[in-house]
């Protein structure tokens, strides 16, 4: 088959979908990747995957700019003409999906999370549902990452129970992301936080709870990593960054390739997000590694953790929560500490292992093959 994958960013392409791309390649597949530039854009090529610039404002509402989007993803659609073509993130799923609609192409969609839209109630958000509905009408299957995310499209019609398939988020290779020791120092025990540095990810809720613990606890460290001034609505910038880290408290380790070696080098990886995630990434790779986890009770973030087996959850929005649950975690033993840090390694092995991704796709590929 000729399968076109569209995204909002090569990264996210490369980083959380290479196993299904792999997977693809090795069963004969042709691949034809649709999304903007970005520093993993050449691991394309080395892959075997022809790749197709898309340029793409990823959070902008110009009626024009739209418009354009809309006819660049019908354009490749309409010359490359596959048997299949997957989206991810909400501008390719919408625009991807109606482009494969007229043009009679099986197109499956992933929802990816919610975001801010769906909290709204005014016309832009009933715009969006009406695009999700108008083109997801065809797809033969449609993925979510959290059971909320699922039931909010079936009850509000955007999609049928039939074409509803949930996901135990984009999965976790538990191969690379293998299970490490914890560091193992109770005088100087780390909590790490990895995300885009939006506010809607609880970046600043983090900052002051580790400000009303250092005084108490001041040989424990608290790390920020992910980068900053996405563009995005609530982004932190680089100013934002230092302002947030010139008392000393919190480090800000700026972006990486790869988050391993520092994930390792957490006690428990931390995340406060209100945002509507579908199920965040960085937690199942924490869990992969074996780290508790705090996050709040926000649909997909509380997928990830049982309440004081591997990982407590807080309220979102809330520094008082935050707080109490690293102060918790503070007082734990060494020995409880490892025990979660077991349920976690455990919790991913048996949940969120992304060959339960790989092989939905697959399915839904011969399906429609």
């Amino acid at each position: 088959m000729r399968i076109l994958l569209v995204a909002n960013s090569s990264f996210k392409l490369i980083n959380f979908r290479r196993t299904l791309i792999e997977q693809l390649l090795r069963e004969g597949h042709e691949l034809i990747a649709a999304a903007p530039r970005d520093d993993y854009t050449p691991d394309f090529k080395k892959m075997g995957v022809r790749y197709i610039e898309l340029p793409m404002d990823a959070t902008g509402t110009s009626v024009v700019a739209e418009l354009k989007l809309l006819l660049r993803i019908f354009g490749i659609t309409r010359r490359y003409r596959p048997d299949a073509a997957l989206g991810f993130t909400i501008k390719p799923n919408i625009y991807g999906a109606l482009s494969a609609r007229l043009l009679g192409i099986p197109f499956v969609p992933n929802i990816t999370g919610m975001g801010s839209v769906f909290d709204r109630d005014d016309l832009f958000a009933r715009l969006i549902k009406g695009l999700y509905r108008s083109a997801f009408r065809r797809c033969p299957r449609v993925f979510l990452q959290n059971p909320e995310d699922l039931a909010f499209f079936v009850k509000t019609g955007l999609i049928s129970k039939e074409q509803a398939c949930l996901l135990p988020g984009s999965g976790v290779d538990l191969t690379s992301f293998h299970s490490t020791a914890l560091p193992g120092n109770s005088h100087r025990r780390t909590f790490t936080l990895v995300a885009r540095m939006l506010r809607e990810k609880g970046v600043l809720e983090f900052v002051e709870a580790a400000r009303a613990l250092s005084p108490n606890f001041p040989d424990a460290r608290f790390v920020l990593l992910g980068p900053s001034g996405s563009g995005k609505a609530g982004a932190l910038s680089e100013d934002d960054m230092k302002t947030l880290t010139a008392d000393g408290v919190v480090e800000y380790l700026g972006s990486v390739k790869d988050v391993r070696p520092v994930v390792a080098d957490a006690d428990c990886v931390v995340l406060p997000s209100y945002y509507r995630e579908g199920t965040p990434r960085s937690l199942l790779e924490a869990a992969a590694m074996g780290r508790p986890i705090i996050t709040t009770t926000i649909p997909g973030c509380k997928d990830v953790v049982d309440e004081g087996q591997n990982g407590f959850l807080c309220e979102p929005r809330s520094t008082q929560s935050i707080e109490t649950a690293m102060r918790q975690f503070l007082l734990m033993s060494e020995t409880a500490i490892n025990e979660m840090g077991h349920a976690s390694r455990k919790k991913a092995e048996q949940t969120f292992d992304e060959r339960i991704v790989v092989d939905h796709y697959t399915s839904i590929l011969q399906a429609t093959a």
